[in-house]
């Protein structure tokens, strides 16, 4: 399908963010059809680029594949916005721009003067996203910090445990949901009030606040008097039909039969009808002595059969019950391979787009070069040949190598 007849085409989003969270965000507006436009420094850029590990993308370029990933379907312009003509460049990508989203350190596009009173001076309908671990405000607000950090101070990576001690999930869910889907939600909301207002607004994405105002039930727990121990609640395995159980080869099952009905259709698939009642909805309590019991009961029961074997019985059981996939089992699995969400470009993965729209197909588009579109760009904005080439004389703006 055309690139022009997708949902966001003529929409226009300056990317000042690095490394995974940010351009993530703006990766998924760009496979919808944004111009998202990578803005660069002169130095090192955007340092994902040369993470390891390095595999060959569809040009035969040795790339790294998760910054290829977040990055696909975007143009880089490289720019030194610490030069005052730097800043004027961005000012003027402002003017035509509908949203912009940074990831500097709180007060340092101020100090650039670039902060949001001259930028929504520039354009009073932009939308600026500032997306940090802790915010603009604050104690923590200049800490820096990492996913491993954000999980922490909200209180996430205390309930993600393994043999009692917290364990470091290796899905990021600090950067990912405390910070792409947050900051993507929260543009997009304020993006549909400048459609309709003409004024745009300055939203401040804290990832550590994120993943704070998303822990429903460790908060729930807490309103209601019990402090959460991970292991020991209904939904981090303190009750039989909520857990992970070992199979006989060594693999395992993921069992989320959370309602009675599904808990029912487990046991007698299981081969454990006695075992009916023993529910958190007949009052066992998750955590309790007759909750560990049941427990025992079913990993005794789930490890006499290999993983292939019981899910070959739990195919046909309506019962909340899934093998526990390695990554390359997820992304041959039927499921995926009928959603068509998985596709090659050299040595790469490409998976997307975040959601199905009717009438949209995701084009490959593949990662840009630092400073691929600089000249494009510049171009767009009324440049002459010769005035981008004394931009480039001057190391104000670069050119990809």
């Amino acid at each position: 399908m055309n690139v022009a007849a997708a949902p966001l085409a003529g929409l226009r989003v300056l990317d000042l963010t690095r490394l995974l969270p940010g351009p993530a965000a703006t990766m998924h507006l760009a496979d919808f059809g944004a111009d998202v436009i990578k803005v660069e420094d002169t130095g090192a850029g955007d340092y994902l680029r040369d993470f390891e590990p390095q595999v060959f993308n569809a040009g035969g370029v040795r790339v790294n594949p998760t910054f290829e990933a977040a990055n696909r379907g975007k143009r880089s312009i490289v720019i030194d916005l610490k030069h005052p003509r730097g800043c004027q460049l961005l000012l003027d990508l402002v003017a035509g721009a509908n949203a912009l989203i940074e990831s500097f350190r709180p007060g340092v596009l101020d100090r650039l003067g670039l902060g949001w009173d001259v930028l929504h001076a520039r354009n009073p309908r932009l939308v600026m996203c500032s997306l940090s671990g802790y915010g603009q405000t604050g104690p923590l607000a200049q800490k820096a910090g990492h996913d491993i950090n954000y999980i922490a101070t909200s209180g996430v990576l205390d309930q993600i445990r393994a043999d009692g001690r917290p364990a470091v999930p290796n899905l990021q869910m600090g950067d990912l949901l405390g910070g792409t889907l947050s900051a993507l939600a929260a543009l997009t909301i304020a993006l549909l009030e400048a459609e309709r207002t003409g004024v745009g607004r300055w939203v401040d994405v804290a990832m550590s606040e994120a993943l704070l105002v998303h822990h429903f039930f460790a908060h729930a727990d807490l309103d209601a008097g019990h402090a959460p121990r991970a292991g020991e609640t209904l939904l981090t395995g303190g009750s039989a039909c909520y857990r992970v159980y070992e199979t006989a080869d060594g693999r395992h099952l993921a069992v989320g039969a959370l309602e009675l009905k599904f808990w029912e259709a487990f046991c007698e698939a299981a081969g454990l009808p006695d075992l009916r009642r023993n529910h958190w909805a007949h009052g066992e309590s998750p955590g309790s002595d007759a909750a560990h019991s049941t427990i025992a009961r079913v990993a005794n029961r789930l490890c006499e059969r290999t993983l292939e074997e019981w899910t070959a019985v739990f195919g046909s059981a309506d019962a909340c019950v899934t093998p526990i996939l390695t990554p390359a089992e997820a992304l041959q699995h039927e499921q995926t391979v009928a959603r068509g969400v998985v596709r090659r470009a050299g040595d790469i993965t490409e998976i997307g787009p975040l959601a199905q729209i009717s009438g949209f197909r995701l084009p490959i588009r593949p990662a840009p070069r630092a400073g691929e579109h600089t000249r494009a760009v510049l171009t767009e904005l009324g440049l002459a040949p010769t005035a981008i080439d004394d931009l480039i004389e001057a190391r104000i703006v670069r050119t990809a190598q």
